[in-house]
């Protein structure tokens, strides 16, 4: 049996395992193809993972390895390495290790869904991990700049300090690439004020569990748009398969 999966070091979160174990049944695919999820402590751990795992096809790779795991990979694509994170790994039948980005699929799928063919000068991108880049590296495909917000001066351009009302009106498109409001602390939201938020805004948050994030509701509550990262999850989980496959 061929094997799939994702790595990351919590997972309790994923909907990967379930998605594809829906589409094998689906595709009376089952006694072919088997996904599982890989907790991992310490990215070094993926090569005791890959060395132990007969019959592996390819893995997801997600928080906080997408940028990790590049150093343990043989090559990547000319898209993962201009956005310097890696989503999805295919073991090659030479055993050699290629990253890939198919994150960027999901994005683009979402904010065509979002934004369509209105005009979108800047945004606002929360957080500077491996997601961030794959948003940013889209953005700059379509012609729109954008502001990291970031906790520390360090890996942004601005600290949630920094949002002021002029910032705020400055940039309809905001999308939360950050982890925070992911279950199980769905209680959580980025740092944001929310009062300021008008019907104008659009909000894209890459989290996806729950579907409905409290970054969501409370944009939502002012009258901006909002959409989840679940469009995102399987438009990139499809990528991810026919790279497995081709």
């Amino acid at each position: 049996m061929k094997q799939l999966g994702l790595i990351g070091r919590t997972l309790g979160h994923s909907f990967s395992a379930k998605y594809f174990a829906e589409k094998f049944e689906r595709e009376s695919l089952t006694e072919e193809f088997s996904y599982k999820l890989y907790e991992l402590p310490a990215i070094e751990d993926v090569e005791e993972f890959i060395a132990s795992t007969p019959n592996l096809l390819g893995f997801n790779v997600t928080i906080p390895y997408k940028q990790q795991i590049i150093p343990f990979l043989d090559d990547l694509t000319p898209e993962a390495r201009n956005i310097g994170a890696v989503n999805c790994v295919k073991i090659l039948p030479d055993g050699r290790r290629l990253g890939y980005n198919t994150d960027v699929d999901g994005i683009r799928l979402t904010l065509d869904k979002l934004i369509g063919e209105d005009s979108v000068k800047s945004a606002l991108v929360l957080g500077s991990g491996g997601a961030s880049q794959a948003v940013r590296y889209v953005l700059g495909e379509r012609g729109i700049e954008c502001l990291v917000v970031s906790r520390n001066s360090t890996s942004g351009d601005i600290t949630y300090d920094d949002l002021s009302t002029d910032v705020i009106a400055a940039n309809e498109l905001i999308i939360n690439a950050s982890p925070v409001g992911m279950y199980p602390r769905v209680e959580e939201c980025p740092n944001l004020p929310y009062h300021l938020l008008t019907p104008k805004h659009k909000l894209f948050d890459l989290v996806y569990n729950p579907q409905v994030t409290l970054f969501m509701e409370r944009g939502m509550a002012q009258g901006a748009q909002a959409v989840s990262g679940l469009d995102m999850l399987y438009a990139q989980a499809e990528s991810a398969w026919r790279i497995w496959n081709q």
